[in-house]
């Protein structure tokens, strides 16, 4: 009998073990697995850039396009309120794909409208962002998707991207299922949006693209999708085995890694640009040419403050590498590209030989977990302190689209593998 019942009691348990097994396989089944799929950095008011008037925004319906990187069955998408200085009400939301990344007009046998937490309207609390819930609708890849929402009244404090180079719809009264916008105001931002998730296959994984407005896509050509991000979207769904690696361009211009230049240095926006993205499983680091050229816009700057930014500069690298491992995600980095034609920073011989310095530690092996020379590939041979004419939008520091296809192409896809 006591073998028996010894028997019976391990066959019993290991009964429970297999039954707790399965249930644990049953609800990681049914977890969906959700990855961001397009995304972009959300920045407060700054002095230098114009706002969208009060006026403007009351009982007024926004309509964005995005290009996505993945496509899906399922799509969410997450509205920000992030520096609001009291809660915001969106309402009126609705997701259809767009006929043109340039027009208004949607494919209204597409449209739905988006619920949150089953109700047509939100109230997004101060500084923050709301996720809504699952909306079931084909999203191919590299689409454009409209996103529309209806603003009773309008923000406290705007939260947009003024750097979308893609065009954005106002129109007064609630007009988000309209398959036009016949007679919109438009402008060249986005606002509120911060990202659009599908639902992919559990091994489906994001690159986050961290960079500055050479990242945000400045020389780029409105509404047509040229950033260097959007080429390397284009190389992964081209390959069969990488269709599955989305691309978030996370690029703020005017952006620096330690001052408030143009949105919040990177450490301080790295947790809701970095960390908390859908499916986050690399970012590509580029950075830096805004705080090298704060010091090159100073008369007075000496070789003390030139070593002083470098030592910082490479610190403020080592920090996102940390923070990136510590989540499980890959931090790749990209040189700093020349700007030696710069009209706006007039770097000098001193200036130039703190940004090698910088790249040297960025290439150097044991700091990030891949490099792409991106100084190597834009700077002319004839003179490395400057961009390669074939590239140059045309001002010395940021490319134009053939310049930014080189990137995007530079880019190496096993990186992804």
């Amino acid at each position: 009998m006591g073998l028996r019942f010894s028997a019976a009691l391990t066959i019993g348990f290991a009964l429970c073990a297999m039954s707790a097994q399965a249930s644990d396989k049953a609800a990681k089944k049914i977890e969906p697995h959700w990855i961001a799929t397009w995304g972009t950095s959300q920045v407060g008011p700054e002095p230098s850039q114009a706002q969208l008037t009060d006026a403007q925004l009351t009982d007024t319906t926004v309509r964005q396009i995005v290009r996505v990187s993945v496509g899906g069955t399922t799509v969410r998408v997450q509205l920000s309120n992030a520096f609001g200085t009291r809660p915001l009400r969106v309402d009126a939301v609705h997701v259809a794909q767009a006929k043109s990344p340039a027009s208004s007009a949607i494919d209204a046998t597409t449209d739905h409208p988006v619920t949150f937490d089953g109700r047509d309207s939100v109230v997004i609390p101060t500084g923050s962002v709301w996720v809504s819930d699952p909306v079931q609708m084909q999203v191919d890849p590299l689409s454009d998707l409209s996103i529309s929402f209806h603003y009773a009244e309008p923000p406290s404090v705007q939260t947009s991207h003024p750097g979308s180079r893609a065009t954005s719809y106002l129109l007064h009264g609630v007009h988000s299922g309209d398959p036009e916008l016949v007679d919109a105001e438009k402008t060249v931002r986005w606002l509120g949006l911060a990202e659009v998730d599908v639902i992919a296959d559990e091994a489906a994984r994001t690159v986050i693209a961290l960079g500055d407005s050479i990242t945000d896509g400045h020389g780029a050509t409105t509404d047509g999708n040229d950033r260097w991000t959007d080429e390397l979207a284009k190389r992964l769904q081209a390959d069969k085995k990488l269709r599955d690696v989305a691309v978030v361009n996370e690029g703020i211009g005017g952006n620096a890694l330690l001052t408030h230049a143009l949105g919040e240095p990177v450490l301080e926006r790295f947790d809701r640009d970095v960390l908390a993205v859908s499916g986050v499983k690399y970012v590509i680091v580029l950075e830096g040419i805004n705080d090298l050229g704060a010091v090159a816009r100073r008369p007075a700057a000496t070789q003390g403050d030139h070593d002083e930014l470098v030592k910082r500069m490479e610190g403020a690298f080592a920090q996102i590498v940390a923070r990136a491992h510590a989540h499980g995600i890959l931090a790749y980095g990209a040189t700093i590209m020349p700007d030696g034609k710069s009209g706006y920073y007039h770097p000098n011989a001193m200036d130039d030989a703190a940004r090698e310095a910088v790249n040297a530690w960025i290439l150097a092996p044991g700091h990030f977990d891949g490099v792409v020379d991106l100084d190597k590939l834009t700077r002319d041979p004839a003179n490395p302190m400057q961009l390669n004419p074939a590239f140059d939008s045309g001002d010395g520091l940021h490319p134009g689209p053939v310049g930014y296809k080189a990137m995007g192409d530079a880019i190496p896809l096993e990186w992804f593998k």
